[in-house]
């Protein structure tokens, strides 16, 4: 590790906010990840007869618990719960619900309050608001995370391009710029949305289509910059190619601004798509969607519980996103001092 990235890490790991928002949000994300072993309607292993099975990975059906139709299993029908307690075992995971799975054991109408079998309640249709939460977190993050990825690429290309040659290409860029954002994304949402079937990739593609703005400015102005350096001029003037020069010259520096930026604009991709599917144009309603989860507790007020448990989801996870860019901006920065010693190398230097 050079001295600057030592710099760098000193910097924000000074930064406890961000160092307890980082640990707690990456435990979160990978609790998330692994939901099918948490809440699932489907046990993770069945041992019947003399036959193991992993219902996850596989299609069962009636037939093969000794019933006479060929219709996928349902183990929540007393018949396929008898017939395995009967012939063996099965291990469950913690909470014996998917994010779909309606519950018809609870006498209360729904939605319904938290009790030992739903920790934190049903929904208004009878679905497990824990089991939503959990993998509409996974969504929500998964959908900020490629959105700001594939947005940024073309974003940076573009703005590098635009800073590096300015003059006739940096006005055109600007007044294309301007024209393509002042497209309203929420109209075209709905007409597409009355074309097609939106599912999480059309959504993405769509939302991909204006979100690859959002860094052109700050790459663009960062390029401007460095193009009047003197180490650009030298390369150009030993007759280093502009693809190389922007390649090995340009684009690492402009960099710096990006990576500071992303949390921040991670966190807004989050915001819209919750927005979308509070409003009823993201994705469909067999999604786990926390913006579905919100719009439940607006139209519910009677049940607290759902808006409280979504309110305190979406606050924990961007809050610790932008608390994560502002440590990412001091690692960055380099007028923050962390007022730690320096390293040996940097005083050998």
């Amino acid at each position: 590790m050079n001295v600057i990235a030592q710099r760098r890490r000193q910097a924000f790991v000074s930064n406890r906010r961000a160092v307890v928002c980082l640990c707690l949000l990456g435990a979160c994300v990978l609790f998330s990840l692994g939901a099918e072993l948490i809440a699932n309607d489907r046990p993770m292993l069945i041992r019947y007869g003399d036959r193991f099975l992993v219902p996850p990975l596989q299609s069962l059906t009636e037939r093969d618990f000794g019933g006479d139709l060929g219709l996928p299993a349902d183990f929540g029908d007393p018949f396929v719960l008898d017939a395995i307690s009967g012939r063996g075992w099965a291990i469950w995971p913690p909470v014996r619900y998917g994010y779909n799975t309606i519950s018809y054991s609870r006498e209360e109408t729904f939605p319904g309050p938290p009790s030992p079998e739903h920790p934190l309640g049903t929904d208004d249709q009878g679905r497990d608001v824990f089991a939503r939460v959990l993998y509409g977190f996974r969504l929500s993050f998964l959908f900020g995370l490629c959105l700001t990825v594939c947005g940024s690429v073309p974003g940076v290309l573009a703005g590098v391009v635009q800073g590096y040659y300015g003059g006739g290409a940096d006005l055109w860029f600007q007044r294309f710029m301007e024209i393509w954002g002042g497209i309203p994304v929420l109209y075209l949402l709905i007409i597409i949305s009355s074309m097609v079937r939106m599912t999480f990739w059309i959504l993405l593609a769509v939302m991909l289509l204006f979100g690859w703005m959002r860094l052109v400015n700050v790459v663009r102005a960062e390029s401007l910059r460095i193009r009047n350096m003197d180490y650009v001029r030298a390369a150009r003037a030993l007759g280093v190619s502009d693809c190389r020069i922007m390649l090995r010259h340009v684009l690492p520096n402009a960099l710096v601004a990006v990576v500071s930026m992303l949390p921040f604009q991670m966190s807004a991709s989050i915001v819209a798509l919750t927005a979308l599917d509070f409003l009823g144009f993201g994705l469909p309603a067999g999604y786990p969607s926390l913006g579905e989860l919100v719009a439940q507790g607006k139209n519910n007020l009677h049940a607290p519980w759902i808006g409280l448990t979504v309110f305190c989801t979406l606050a924990f996870l961007l809050t610790s996103l932008v608390m994560i860019g502002e440590g990412v901006r001091d690692a960055f920065d380099p007028r923050v001092f962390t007022g730690r010693p320096v390293p040996a190398a940097e005083d050998a230097s």
